[in-house]
């Protein structure tokens, strides 16, 4: 197991921690009902006041409730971290909690008699099939943690977006999901205590009988394969034992961001070390960490009427986290930036025709085909030429968010040569959505160029902290995509609890998710278009410094090249055609991953002609998503980004199982 080397952090600040958490929760009981009056309590609903009853069947079972659920948490934590011998693993990081989530968003929407229940049944079952996905996915590399917590968090980010996507479509769950989906600690019993009391003691007593083995495991497979370990039986075990703490918690409070991880990591700071040790310091701490995060977020609420839920808060945590203990992580071999073995460097104007090709002939199906409630239709020529001035807009629109997204994702993958490397995987589409957010607050009545003015500062400032935290001398190589994850993570945090405020601005970040062609108006389609002109000849003026960079800095400087320059160029670009693109699409479309892709695949080899391929791609690709949106469920809107993500996601995670 890798140990985090850090300064040994004195006890005396959790004995602070604690005081102060449970200095809060006294302070939210007597706000509730004075000092004087709990020792008269009945616990007869019948008997007593409403302000009695907020105290006892809400303020208490809610700590109980905080408590349970960050000792469940910090105990899965601790069980994937010594199982993967991974300090970052958590149910967060390997997207369990996201496939709960999917799990019941999904039973919520299309099978609500099932879910009166079941629920903690339909968690397990969301959380076990993710788990199984990232598992299947990271065998082949024997669990290397880089790519367990890769193949994690994009399976994550592909449930979220479903969840997201499902949530948008069913406007009478809306507000109810979207603060669940937060991590709502509010109760008004004490069943979800009592059930997390139950599966905590339960899974908590099978989980210690397999500590010994789990201790032989953290020498290495051989070593524990000599001592007579099962090393299968126990992996699957003690696995399922942390999914199941997880979806318990999901269950009964939704998501709950990163206690997990935090948990055995600070436990490890304060110079815990044997497993004995850490297996009863990770839940403590968990738990003192998510009751000391919900009564801070319950004396601001006293204090400026703002409700924000738990989950949303504890997300914050989760960045930060991850950046303090990548430098920690051992990793192994990213997928190399290689082209496929059997693409082939294109030449002749046929090849290069292919691409436009595709554009035009998805522009053709958008144009002549609709869909009405009773099947598909094609257009006549008068009917099409009655529509073109409402459909122009948003294809033309739509074609050119595409192509600045794959614009972007090409020039990053190049920069960094990182074949995972995009604006969505990287979280710098999630700083365009805190730009967003910046604009709507301090602007209200912000205007078209403000918000992408904040976007592009957003996507701007995201991308230059990935890229900071991820230089040679700070980390790895590989850890370029743990860095955008961990900082987008953060992004999303914030974005999630400034949608629980409920407001006008939460309702616009919301639309602003899922992404939409509607809204497009010929003056925005053309200066998207014209920003996508505008970034691709700076893109490709620079293709040379997109050529020589990955090589290193000593080589492109040898060569003539002005590093930081260029490098500053690049980056901006990269981060102008994330904030165009965003306002429109969102921020989890997946094309900026795939159009590159689909370019090299195509054997468009040489910078220039990716680059142009690329954004071609890209722009047919969106324009797909964009048909796709407003034909599946005609006459309703799906949102656009997020059936673009329906799109991509899978291709995302074939590509990872083919590299892995």
């Amino acid at each position: 197991m890798s140990e985090v080397h850090v300064g040994p952090v004195g006890r005396s600040l959790w004995s602070v921690c604690a005081l102060a958490a449970t200095l809060l929760f006294l302070l939210s009981l007597n706000a509730a009902l004075p000092w004087a009056a709990w020792m008269q309590l009945s616990f007869d609903p019948q008997r007593m006041s409403m302000d009695e009853i907020i105290f006892a069947y809400a303020l208490l079972p809610r700590a109980a409730v905080a408590l349970l659920a960050g000792a469940s948490l910090g105990l899965s934590g601790f069980l994937l971290q010594q199982i993967l011998r991974n300090p970052i693993a958590d149910p967060s990081t390997l997207g369990i909690s996201a496939g709960a989530q999917l799990a019941i968003v999904t039973a919520t929407l299309f099978f609500p008699a099932f879910l009166d229940g079941h629920r903690a049944i339909v968690a397990l079952a969301g959380a076990a099939l993710a788990a199984a996905i990232v598992f299947l996915l990271g065998w082949r590399q024997r669990f290397e943690p880089v790519t367990m917590v890769i193949a994690g968090m994009l399976v994550g980010i592909v449930a979220a977006s479903l969840s997201a996507a499902f949530t948008l479509s069913q406007g009478e769950y809306l507000m109810s999901l979207v603060t669940w989906n937060g991590g709502s600690l509010a109760q008004a019993d004490w069943s979800p205590a009592r059930n997390l009391f139950v599966q905590l003691i339960l899974f908590g007593a099978i989980a210690l009988l397999f500590l010994r083995p789990l201790t032989a495991m953290s020498l290495g497979d051989g070593a524990a394969t000599s001592l007579g370990v099962p090393l299968g039986l126990i992996r699957f075990v003690v696995i399922l034992i942390a999914v199941a703490l997880s979806a318990a918690v999901a269950a009964a409070v939704g998501l709950v961001g990163f206690i997990g991880l935090a948990a055995p990591a600070l436990a490890r700071a304060t110079g815990v070390r044997r497993p004995l040790a850490l297996f009863f310091a990770s839940p403590l701490i968990g738990a003192l960490l998510l009751w000391l995060c919900d009564g801070a977020i319950q004396a601001l609420a006293r204090e400026t009427a703002e409700t924000f839920p738990t989950g949303s808060v504890t997300a914050l945590i989760g960045g930060p986290m991850m950046l303090w203990l990548l430098p920690r992580l051992r990793s192994g071999a990213m997928p190399s930036a290689a082209s496929p073995s059997f693409a082939e460097a294109r030449r002749g104007l046929g090849a290069a025709l292919l691409p436009l090709l595709f554009v035009l002939s998805i522009s053709a199906l958008s144009l002549l085909v609709v869909a009405l409630p009773n099947g598909w239709r094609l257009l006549s020529p008068s009917e099409v030429l009655e529509l073109l001035p409402l459909r122009w807009p948003r294809l033309m629109g739509s074609a050119a968010a595409g192509g600045l997204l794959a614009l972007a994702g090409a020039i990053l993958q190049r920069l960094t040569g990182n074949p995972l490397a995009s604006a969505e995987v990287l979280g710098v589409s999630g700083g365009a959505g805190i730009g967003l957010a910046a604009s709507l607050t301090f602007f209200p009545a912000a205007t078209a160029l403000s918000l992408l003015g904040g976007a592009t500062v957003g996507s701007l400032v995201v991308l230059l902290l990935v890229l900071l935290f991820s230089l040679p001398q700070r980390l790895a190589r590989e850890h370029l995509l743990l860095a955008g994850i961990a900082i987008g993570s953060f992004s999303s945090a914030l974005l999630a609890a400034l949608m629980a405020l409920g407001d006008q601005r939460a309702w616009q970040i919301l639309a602003w998710l899922g992404g939409t062609a509607s809204a497009v108006t010929p003056l925005s389609a053309i200066i998207l278009s014209a920003l996508l002109a505008f970034c691709l000849m700076l893109a490709l003026l620079g293709a040379r410094w997109l050529t020589l960079l990955p090589l290193g800095d000593a080589v492109s400087r040898s060569l003539g090249v002005p590093v930081r320059v260029s490098q500053l160029v690049l980056i901006t670009t990269a981060a102008v055609a994330t904030g165009a693109a965003s306002i429109l699409v969102g921020p989890l479309s997946f094309v900026g991953l795939v159009a590159p892709h689909l370019a090299m695949r195509a054997g468009f080899l040489t910078t220039r002609h990716h680059l142009f391929a690329s954004a071609l791609i890209g722009g047919g690709l969106m324009m797909l998503a964009d048909f796709g949106a407003r034909s599946a469920t005609a006459p309703y809107e799906l949102p656009l980004g997020l059936f673009a993500a329906l799109i991509g996601g899978p291709y995302l995670i074939w590509h990872l199982s083919r590299k892995t």
